[in-house]
């Protein structure tokens, strides 16, 4: 216990509570996570999709409806800013599709409509530009909801490993949980993977392949 009372004061909050997301309101916080998750999954650095949403929240971006009107060089204009400029012409596109689906259907009506977590993925995935990685970001954070309980992710696993945590022994579907699953995601991909040991929080323990 002493190591997850560790891991959790290296990093004490989720990436939705870090961009001042509340996803147990649902409803617009839901769509605010979600479009968080679009910029996360692409191959880019933490902070350069932090810095990305928060230029999307700056300019009232946060609804389907408003990124549509927005337009395609509206939204590249706003990728730029943020600093998502490798990506900016094809993340704009994907937006106006995704959001475009989005419209007829929002995200709790695809929830409600789901029969299980693997359900609820599967309409995920349906949205054209949606893969795996961005599905599993943006499910992570839902676990209290009922109808979510995605896949542990590799870096997690390694994570739990390398420290001796058997994660069979967590309920996975309480907010202790994603706490834990955000730290050891964090531990594994942001220091781990690339054998910083000398900056570990965790003292040294390294996750290795």
């Amino acid at each position: 216990m002493d190591k997850i009372r560790r891991l959790l004061r290296a990093f004490p909050e989720t990436y939705s509570e870090e961009l001042d997301i509340a996803l147990e309101r649902e409803g617009d916080e839901i769509f605010k996570w979600f479009l968080a998750s679009i910029l996360f999954g692409k191959r880019i650095s933490e902070e350069l999709a932090k810095n990305t949403y928060r230029e999307f929240e700056k300019e009232g971006l946060l609804s389907p409806e408003r990124i549509l009107a927005s337009g395609w060089d509206k939204l590249v204009e706003v990728l730029d800013s943020g600093g998502y400029a490798r990506y900016d012409f094809s993340t704009a596109t994907k937006l106006l599709d995704i959001m475009r689906d989005l419209k007829g259907k929002g995200l709790m009506e695809l929830y409600k409509e789901s029969k299980n977590s693997e359900d609820f993925e599967n309409k995920l995935l349906e949205f054209k530009g949606i893969g795996n990685v961005t599905a599993n970001i943006f499910l992570r954070e839902l676990r209290f909801m009922p109808k979510v309980n995605p896949e542990l992710s590799r870096f997690v696993k390694l994570s739990a490993k390398n420290l001796g945590i058997d994660l069979n022994k967590f309920d996975r579907k309480t907010r202790k949980f994603i706490h834990l699953e955000s730290a050891l995601l964090r531990l594994g991909k942001n220091y781990c993977k690339k054998n910083k040991c000398e900056v570990c929080p965790m003292g040294g323990f390294c996750v290795k392949d």
